[in-house]
């Protein structure tokens, strides 16, 4: 049994491997054009879902071998690169918070791609929905089973890259695109503390590996706060605790298996996750846990409220998640680890299929939602600011989305009229000589080498190109006209043998 646990356990790799190989053979297809008509369906589905089914048969082989061995603990796989100081690797930790959550995760991705096969049927992006899907089960398994911070933030990003393409699914509609720009522009806050934190790690710890950071070498109170910070932040955003809430409201435009599994039962606990993996860094600085209290009380209470007026049944169950995972917050506050990764587990296997059944709920239910309570609607300021959700979101628009896009717009500017100006842009070039409209150039370098090969072409028209009477043509005629008489008087044998006796003169 040992031989067998210790061979499985090293195979766990293949978990984000398989969606990665699934992801490649589809997106061949598509390049190769094997996916015109519904026959072509599925082979796409069939590939992600086996896939996932695969990662999750492995995870359950491991679990079984773990509850007879014990868990498998810290696993290098191999080097990735490094200098003197620290290195990255492929390593993977396989312990009681990562184990029991990847399999869940595995088990929802599985559902998910064999639910969406139907339910996509004849979308025009029906391969292009499973190649990103794919590549989000490889990201949120990467995340989950990293061994270093440095691999998880690799998940972690790729988590983030498939989550806006999803969103923006339905690319022709500009409330889908704009929706995914914003969710994009949040998520970012969160992805610079997680690596700014990580940054810091490499400088004060040496390493990136987990059992380095929350157990290796100690940290003094501020390094630990710091770093402790710059992961929170990150949690916070990607679990969308106030006040980065408003983001994943509007992530619900993507498809309805996509809201399943990336914000109503996978992605939103990548942020508890990432806090339960750190929670040995976070006992050293009270003063943190207990904003993870008040940030979840917050949150809480937020979510309730702007619950209690929602209309719909994706945005009710996107406050309901939401209210949930902040209590998983509140319980890693107070410590209660063991708590909250049961919490995740179940409320993550609950919420997917809450969201599967979403499209159906009002054919289950068969009656209209429920009014907001009396008590709230006599109040109406507290009415207003639920139903406008406290308006963190216009409140998000100013302070995040609006500078990024005047940033971008101000670059776009910069390129159109100085950058394109001085360096030229292709197709806008003018004649550099009216005399020769033919030669054109734009933009400094370009005028430059036309200015150039001008000057080298008169250089050359000067010397060589003038008929019979160029400066260079003479110059090289009357050198060649001394060269023949000094050839025709070397020829004559007075002078011949003159040149002999001198020879015979040197060498003597």
């Amino acid at each position: 049994m040992k031989p067998l646990f210790v061979d499985l356990a090293d195979w766990v790799w293949l978990v984000p491997v398989l969606p990665l190989l699934a992801l490649i053979a589809n997106a061949a297809r598509v390049l190769l054009g094997r996916t015109g008509g519904d026959a072509s369906e599925a082979l796409t589905a069939r590939l992600t879902a086996l896939a996932a089914l695969g990662g999750f048969l492995l995870l359950l082989g491991i679990d079984v071998l773990a509850l007879l061995r014990g868990v498998p603990g810290h696993r290098v796989a191999a080097a990735w690169f490094g200098s003197a100081e620290w290195q990255g690797t492929f390593s993977f930790q396989l312990d009681a918070i990562s184990l029991p959550i990847a399999t869940v995760t595995a088990l929802i991705g599985w559902l998910v791609a064999r639910f969406s096969t139907n339910y996509l049927h004849r979308e025009a992006g029906f391969h292009r929905f499973f190649i990103v899907l794919a590549f989000f089960l490889a990201g949120i398994q990467l995340v989950i089973l990293a061994g270093n911070g440095l691999l998880a933030f690799v998940g972690w990003e790729m988590c983030g890259i498939s989550s806006f393409l999803l969103i923006g699914y339905n690319w022709q509609r500009p409330v889908a695109t704009g929706n995914a720009l914003y969710a994009f522009v949040t998520n970012r806050v969160g992805d610079s503390g997680l690596l700014f934190a990580l940054g810091l790690t490499a400088v004060w710890v040496g390493s990136f590996e987990w059992p380095a950071l929350t157990g290796g070498k100690p940290l003094t109170v501020s390094e630990a706060r710091i770093l402790a910070l710059g992961f929170v932040t990150a949690a916070l955003v990607k679990s969308a605790q106030v006040p980065f809430t408003p983001w994943i409201t509007r992530a619900l435009e993507g498809p309805t298996p996509s809201s399943a599994i990336f914000y109503g039962a996978v992605m939103i606990h990548a942020g508890v996750y990432l806090l339960l993996r750190l929670q040995p860094l976070l006992a050293q600085v009270d003063d943190v846990t207990t904003g993870l209290i008040v940030v979840g009380v917050l949150t809480a209470g937020y979510a309730w409220l702007c619950g209690l007026v929602q209309s719909d049944i994706k945005s009710a169950l996107i406050f309901a998640t939401v209210f949930q995972v902040a209590l998983m917050f509140i319980e890693i506050g107070l410590g209660w680890t063991t708590l909250a990764t049961v919490h995740l587990c179940l409320h993550a296997g609950w919420r997917a299929w809450q969201f599967l059944l979403a499209p159906s709920w009002l054919v289950v239910t068969r009656r209209r939602p429920a009014a907001p309570p009396a008590w709230l609607a006599r109040n109406q300021l507290l009415y207003t600011m639920a139903l406008q959700r406290f308006w963190f979101d216009q409140l998000a628009v100013i302070l995040l989305v609006q500078p990024t896009e005047g940033f971008a717009r101000d670059l776009r500017n910069l390129e159109s009229r100085f950058i394109d100006r001085v360096i030229g842009e292709p197709g806008q070039g003018s004649a550099v000589d009216e005399e020769r409209p033919l030669i054109q150039a734009d933009g400094l370098p370009g005028r430059t080498l036309a200015l150039l090969a001008g000057w080298l072409q008169r250089l050359e028209n000067q010397l060589l190109l003038r008929g019979r009477g160029g400066v260079a043509e003479l110059a090289l005629r009357r050198v060649g006209e001394y060269l023949r008489t000094l050839e025709n008087l070397l020829e004559q044998p007075r002078y011949l043998m003159m040149a002999v006796m001198a020879t015979f003169v040197v060498i003597l």
